[in-house]
């Protein structure tokens, strides 16, 4: 075989070497010249991390800035299995403290991919533990959750979010976009493990906070609600229950309780059809004798009936297609318009509604807003159900005018309440008082609004002084608030079912007003299907209304008259009795926002043993926590905190003062900051706020006391 002379072999190498350099040279020209750009972003994209810097979701308050729901932060735990060294040896460490079982553990760390969820919502001390333990592949998201400081304390109405912090129902819903503030975003350049590359300039786009609502709700007021319905629920057993309170001027909604009820923060463990249907908004019922006061506007308004018109009961009225009974069939005999208002007589009211006809009547079942939507500041309402008025027949009108073959909402029903107390005006109900920026600033204001005059206000008067009458009088007179002249009316309706009624289900409400001559609050009591034997109106919603009106009134300081008068045979209400705890055990008191001499002292009186941490200062936190059975002489832990390392002076942490005379949790209450409102007689019993609720100091906490039992 020939080879070349050396010098070709030379020539040859050094053609090829220039022609690989111009191929080369040409490549690199093609790429950064032609596909320069593209790639350049492609590069880029695959070394900038883009984070999602999420908002703080805005705090809801009720009207005097006590917070209601507010966010807290949290951390998701990831694990990344393919770098977990060992899986059985991690799993062991992590699931204590995670409260999650070993096993559980172990299958996430030994499954595929590089992003496997651990556990979501795990609080600051957790993650910290977790972090000590210093495992490889182990990652943690921040994020927060929300926190509802009175947990189910109006449960419906302020709603809750899902795992995105996307409001789902009730207000967190309505104002969603108020509350969930803007995103931000966070530009870094990392390496192939994503880590962040030294000496390189990050971006930061900060998210925006989200607004915080102030609502018109009370609080207080709200406590006096969820306590009585917590006994119309042990009493009778109802399948749905609600109560509502507001300012009749304003149309501001002061309270809505309702029942069932459920936890918020954790909403998921509860059936659908507790959270999903508030029955404020949601639940039509056939309203009953309450109604009767539409059927009285209407009447007083268009002058077809007088107060001293005559009428006869004998039991029951005769109308084309049926007899109508009256609830006592015995009969009222001869009567009055206005006696016939105070007996709740359904054959006058149907004689009266007769005479008033349909094209009226209907006006001013329309006009009170009947088979419309209230727009109230709640994400899904019920219109009721009004039959249409051209197939109304004369035996459909007498119905209608007691409140039969006619459906109403709870809501519904107290707007038009509301109309007959403050002159007449069909008030906006709302929930909402403002909203504000993160800093304070007020976004928007929601002034009250009036949709129309419904009645004039000489009727409104008239009407006012007819219902004052039913609790003086009448069918109302468990209503009867001491001091304080109280118009309304009570109802009793039967549940509709296929074509008629079911049998032995009924709906008890009571809807009234005080102080009748200038309203300061409108309260609406539905109870519906109660067991137990009790179902009027009288028997079952009017006392609740008693005692809501009553606390409502003496907490917003409206002045009484003790020379008003009383219900004939009227009967103080007297105090139920405390629960007692068997002798060999007792129930460890919450002694959290106790300074650290009281906190020892209830302790000991309770006939407990308080071992400390920390030195001086309020409790902060107390194990076992406050109503745990534990035997006599047990230990309690508690951690004491110096006021001026919480961060938080201008905040108290309200104390448990259940148990207490009024004179001693006066003396704690102004020993921690706070002030006193108290009411009733004894020992503390209930109070609002409950105990662990911060506080602005110079707050005000509302105490009930009862006489002491025997």
């Amino acid at each position: 075989m020939k080879f070349l002379p050396k010098k070709y072999r030379l020539v040859a190498i050094l053609a090829g070497s220039v022609l690989l350099f111009v191929i080369l040279l040409g490549r690199l020209s093609w790429l950064q010249l032609v596909k320069g750009e593209e790639l350049s972003q492609m590069a880029s994209g695959i070394r900038v991390k883009d984070e999602v810097l999420k908002p703080v979701r805005g705090t809801i308050y009720d009207r005097n800035r006590n917070e209601l729901v507010t966010s807290v932060p949290v951390n998701s735990v990831i694990a990344d299995p393919s770098i977990i060294g060992d899986p059985a040896k991690e799993a062991a460490r992590i699931a204590p403290l995670l409260d999650m079982k070993t096993g559980e553990i172990m299958k996430k760390l030994t499954s595929k991919g590089q992003y496997v969820l651990l556990k979501n919502n795990v609080d600051a001390d957790t993650t910290d533990s977790l972090k000590k333990l210093g495992i490889n592949g182990l990652f943690f998201e921040e994020k927060s959750r929300r926190s509802f400081r009175q947990p189910g304390m109006a449960a419906h109405m302020l709603g809750f979010v899902g795992l995105d912090n996307e409001g789902l129902n009730g207000l967190e819903k309505s104002f969603d976009k108020e509350l969930r503030g803007v995103t931000g975003t966070l530009l870094i350049e990392t390496d192939a493990q994503g880590r962040q590359l030294p000496q390189t300039v990050s971006r930061r786009i900060p998210p925006v906070p989200g607004s915080d609502l102030v609502l018109t709700m009370d609080q207080s007021i709200q406590f006096f609600v969820e306590r009585e319905l917590d006994r119309v629920v042990q009493e009778n057993s109802p399948s749905r229950a609600v109560i509502m309170v507001a300012d009749p001027k304003t149309g501001e909604i002061l309270a809505m309780g309702t029942r069932p009820t459920f936890d918020p923060e954790n909403w998921n463990k509860y059936p659908q059809s507790i959270w999903d249907k508030n029955p404020a908004t949601l639940y039509n019922y056939e309203p009953g004798s309450t109604f009767k006061i539409i059927t009285a506007a209407a009447a007083l308004e268009e002058g077809v009936v007088k107060e001293t018109d005559r009428f006869y009961d004998p039991g029951y009225i005769q109308v084309k297609g049926g007899k109508i009974y009256c609830w006592d069939r015995s009969g009222h005999g001869a009567e009055s318009f206005a006696e016939g208002v105070a007996n709740s007589c359904n054959p006058v009211y149907i004689q009266v509604g007769l005479k008033i006809g349909r094209e009226k009547l209907y006006r001013y079942i329309n006009g009170f807003g009947f088979g419309q939507s209230t727009g109230i500041d709640l994400p899904w309402e019920e219109k009721g159900v009004v039959k249409t008025k051209e197939k109304v027949t004369e035996l459909d009108l007498a119905t209608i005018s007691i409140g039969q073959s006619v459906s109403v909402t709870p809501v519904q029903m107290l707007r038009a309440l509301c109309a007959v107390a403050n002159g007449g005006r069909l008030m906006q109900l709302h929930l909402v008082k403002s909203v504000n920026s993160s800093d304070g600033k007020v976004v928007k204001y929601f002034e009250p609004e009036s949709d129309r005059q419904v009645i004039s206000e000489a009727t409104s008067r008239q009407l006012s002084k007819l219902l004052q009458k039913v609790v003086l009088e009448g069918t109302g007179k468990s209503a009867f608030v001491e001091g304080y002249r109280v118009a309304g009316k009570t109802g009793t309706a039967q549940v509709p079912e296929h074509g008629g009624y079911a049998q032995g289900r009924y709906v008890a409400s009571f809807a009234g007003f005080a102080p009748a001559d200038d309203p300061r609050i409108a309260v609406l009591v539905m109870v519906a299907e109660p067991k137990g034997g009790k179902y009027y109106g009288s028997e079952v919603a009017a006392p609740a209304f008693q005692a809501v009106a009553r606390d409502t009134l003496r907490y917003l300081r409206v002045p009484e008259d003790p020379a008003l008068p009383v219900p004939k045979d009227y009967i103080k209400e007297t105090n139920p009795a405390p629960v007692p705890v068997a002798s060999t055990k007792r129930v460890v008191p919450n002694v959290v926002g106790f300074p650290l001499d009281d906190a020892l002292q209830a302790l000991k009186t309770a006939g407990f043993y308080g071992r400390l941490e920390g030195k001086q200062g309020s409790v902060s936190e107390q194990k076992p926590p406050g109503g745990t059975i534990l035997d006599r002489g047990g230990t309690v832990l508690i951690k004491v905190s110096p006021a001026s390392t919480t961060g938080l002076k201008d905040q108290v942490v309200v104390p448990d003062l259940r148990g207490m005379t009024v004179k001693k949790a006066g003396m704690l209450l102004e020993e921690v900051g706070l002030n006193l409102n108290p009411y009733g007689s004894g020992l503390a019993a209930r109070q609002s706020p409950a105990p662990g609720t911060k506080l602005s100091r110079n707050s005000t906490v509302i105490v009930e006391f009862v006489p002491p039992r025997g």
